[in-house]
């Protein structure tokens, strides 16, 4: 299905920048460019806020009347980020074509550290490296420059948050396997805030990458009329770099950040948030992961259904996102196809005892191409601790399996994606299943509600293909003798076509002296 008009209109703009951020970038490679560019935009933002709100005190109208707008705390009652003077985007893009201004930008990057402490150890300070161009650097600063034309904090926010988020898919197309490390598609995490709707509680994802999971739920929250405040973040990341870009993608949309943590021992080995129970649980950890440590960790109490295999992480991952599930929560996580169906290494027995604990709520099987840094098939498991009813119906000894593997359209050459239509049509599909009254009905090829006897039957596989069965031809009313007869006359048209221009090629090579043996 094609892009609708309304989405192609949105990513021009980051589309047209991107292109002209990428010239720039030259030899280097994407993984280190990033850094570099998001570093820049992330610069933008809060000096765009900066003097948005500077201006207004200078001002001093209404409430701002006797305020001074060169105090620090001015800045911290409005949530807004203190910039020195010499971190300010205008002292910076004066000294763009200056053979200093590597220099400049990480000295203004440790002085907004240095005023702004929940940025500590944030910010990237690369930009006086030898091999970075610093003509090319003075042309970025001059193109992130224009980005967010008008000085309204709310108008720049959005723009640069635009920007930053396209241009965290762009890089993670650009570095391929390593960049889906960092970066889960956006209609992928869509779908999974739309069936799960984090309106109101603590939402925590524990292999956060880039932090994706955290705004969706955000503009989730804001496209529903709800409050922001009522929801809480809660995360974790063992890479550093991505952590730091997790950071600066929160703060650029104005979302804390306080309760995302990093450390490089991982969410398994060191786990952040050990008290927490989450009432909303959103993830895409690393499929099929044989380095996890699983062999210190056997006696471990998170292993409530039986002890993940050293050699696969999947069900190392369910059971620590269950195990932080607050009793009416809800979570989805993105794993490899292989998690419905295997049966080494005690992962049957794992699954078995999930779905006899009635914990599987529903099962979403994805179209392939969707990831930028795999092609192994993928599914998503949605897990419930509110299957009992609690506002939806009991259904109890059912589970909801959605084949939406043939679902999406193909973005580019090589990437799929899944369109607000084909949004709307699976997300709509769990959530009648689960209503009281709602109109939910199996569709053949597509969906299917499956009690526990049929389940087991099929030995505690959790394949959505195995249940929903294969979708019906379309009668086109066209007897069969008729198809045979219509086709094997094109194929005969076809045919002689191809001997005229046979004999026209014979032709034309004979005229400019080619002899043919």
């Amino acid at each position: 299905m094609a892009k609708n008009k309304i989405e192609r209109a949105n990513d021009s703009f980051e589309k047209d920048l991107f292109k002209m951020a990428d010239k720039l970038r030259k030899n280097m490679d994407a993984a280190e460019y990033k850094h570099i560019v998001l570093g820049l935009i992330f610069l933008k933002y809060i000096s765009d806020s900066f003097e948005d709100l500077h201006s207004k005190l200078a001002a001093g109208k209404g409430d701002y009347e006797g305020a001074d707008p060169e105090d620090a705390d001015e800045y911290k009652g409005e949530n807004v980020f203190w910039v020195p003077q010499k971190a300010r985007w205008s002292h910076l893009h004066s000294r763009a074509k200056l053979p200093s201004i590597g220099k400049d930008v990480d000295d203004a990057m440790e002085a907004i550290e240095k005023d702004n402490p929940t940025l500590k150890g944030i910010l990237p300070k690369v930009y006086a490296r030898p091999n970075l161009d610093k003509s090319a650097l003075g042309g970025l600063i001059d193109l992130i420059g224009n980005i967010a034309l008008g000085t309204e904090a709310a108008k720049s926010k959005d723009l640069l948050g635009r920007v930053y988020e396209y241009f965290l898919g762009e890089f993670a197309n650009a570095e391929g396997k390593k960049g889906g490390q960092f970066y889960t598609p956006k209609s992928i995490v869509r779908l999974m805030v739309e069936m799960i709707e984090p309106y109101k509680g603590r939402v925590f994802d524990p292999a956060c990458g880039s932090g994706g999971m955290f705004i969706m739920s955000e503009k989730f929250v804001e496209s529903h009329k709800g409050k922001i405040s009522d929801i809480s973040i809660y995360g974790q990341e063992s890479n550093q770099t991505t952590y730091r870009l997790c950071r600066m993608n929160l703060a650029i949309r104005g979302i804390d950040g306080s309760q995302v943590k990093w450390n490089n021992e991982g969410s398994f080995l060191n786990d952040a948030h050990k008290d927490l129970k989450a009432d909303f649980i959103l993830a895409n950890p690393p499929f099929n992961d044989s380095d996890w440590s699983g062999q210190l960790l056997q006696t471990d109490p998170r292993w409530q259904y039986g002890m993940p295999p050293a050699s696969n992480a999947n069900f190392a991952w369910l059971q620590h996102m269950i195990y932080h599930l607050a009793p009416k929560g809800v979570m989805a996580c993105v794993l490899a196809n292989g998690s419905l169906s295997s049966q080494t290494n005690n992962e049957g027995d794992i699954r078995k005892a999930f779905i006899e604990k009635d914990l599987v709520d529903c099962i979403v099987a994805l179209p392939k191409q969707l990831f930028y840094n795999t092609g192994i098939p993928a599914c998503i498991w949605f897990v419930s601790r509110k299957r009992m009813g609690n506002g939806d119906r009991k259904r109890t000894g059912e589970i909801l399996f959605v084949d939406a593997s043939e679902v999406g359209y193909m973005e580019d050459s090589t990437h799929k994606a899944f369109s607000e239509e084909d949004i709307v049509k699976v997300s709509k599909t769990y959530h009648e299943w689960r209503r009281c009254d709602g109109k939910y009905e199996d569709i053949k090829g597509f969906c299917k509600s499956a009690d526990i006897g049929e389940i087991t039957k099929h030995n505690f596989v959790l394949t959505p293909g195995r249940y929903v069965g294969m979708k019906d031809e379309v009668d086109d009313g066209i007897p069969f003798e008729e198809k045979i007869t219509g086709l094997t006359k094109k194929l005969a048209e076809q045919m002689v076509e191809e001997k005229k221009l046979d004999e026209e090629i014979k032709k034309q090579l004979k005229n400019v002296g080619f002899k043919l043996g």
